[in-house]
């Protein structure tokens, strides 16, 4: 029986799984909508997707490399506690999505979940179905990257599991590289050099500067200086090569670079959690800390 896509789009209404579980199980029945629907209750398909609208803002980063060093994926797989994150099945399935993006080199989420994962058999999206029903808590992938080397270097650093960062460096070594991951763990740098910062941010950055510097009563000449002397530290605050170096200050990264003869390409950073609204811990703070005193 041919499954029509008014179908798998009333098996979603009345059970709330994905599209790709409601295909399945039609397939799996013959296009029996009833039946399709007990087959998803059993196999826990439905329970698990009614997870998934529950906030998932815990979870690791993981990263895979591949045996020359040269291309890299780092992603980020979320659960809704800490408890989770640490549970040894969960970190497996994030590491096995990792090593798939490594392999695959999908364009997005959805194409990743569609993919087989590393461990063969089952697709990235079954096996996340499976650990939402073995652990109880909502499983989301949430992001990828899939980086191949320009330069001569990828340099990784990873906190713990709450933070990723990789670093593409022309020249230097590989201690360098890696050095420089540390720090923009640490520093959140926001690009590499004030060129890359975007000009809708730069005009947002004037535009609040100018009406703090407005308010001090000062001729317009001064509050110009004013905002031109705010604007340069804040392009210092924000740039990798203007920031201190974390483990000399006194040395920018840009001219820790320059004695080097090195070059930042690119870099990639992942924190658990960020831009979801849920209450986190200062894990930057955390990491300069531990970097300063390393």
């Amino acid at each position: 029986m041919t499954i029509t896509a008014s179908m798998v789009k009333e098996l979603r209404e009345r059970t709330g799984a994905g599209m790709m579980e409601c295909k399945k199980a039609l397939v799996e029945t013959g296009g029996d909508m009833e039946a399709a629907i007990e087959l998803m209750r059993k196999t826990g398909a439905a329970k698990a997707d009614k997870k998934a609208s529950r906030t998932a803002a815990e979870g690791v980063i993981a990263v895979a490399r591949s045996e020359d060093g040269r291309t890299l994926a780092m992603v980020e797989v979320n659960c809704e506690t800490d408890f989770v994150a640490k549970d040894e099945n969960f970190r497996a399935f994030a590491e096995r999505v990792a090593q798939t993006v490594l392999r695959s080199a999908p364009a997005d989420v959805a194409t990743l979940l569609a993919l087989p994962l590393s461990d063969g058999g089952r697709t990235v999206e079954e096996a996340r179905l499976d650990l939402v029903n073995k652990i109880g808590e909502n499983v989301q992938v949430r992001r990828f990257e899939r980086i191949e080397a320009q330069g001569d270097h990828l340099g990784v650093y990873l906190h713990g599991t709450r933070i990723g960062v990789v670093v593409d460096l022309e020249g230097g070594d590989e201690t360098l590289a890696r050095d420089l991951a540390m720090h923009i763990a640490a520093s959140r740098p926001m690009c590499v050099s004030e060129e890359e910062v975007p000009e809708e941010v730069l005009e947002k950055e004037k535009e609040i500067l100018t009406a703090q510097a407005q308010d001090s009563g000062k001729p317009p000449e001064i509050v110009e200086k004013m905002v031109q002397g705010r604007l340069k530290k804040f392009l210092s605050e924000v740039t990798l090569l203007g920031q201190p170096f974390v483990k000399d200050p006194d040395k920018s990264v840009g001219k820790l670079l320059k004695e080097a003869g090195a070059r930042v390409r690119r870099f990639l950073r992942f924190e658990v959690g960020e831009g979801i609204e849920k209450k986190q811990e200062n894990f930057a703070d955390e990491v300069m800390a531990q970097v300063k005193g390393g």
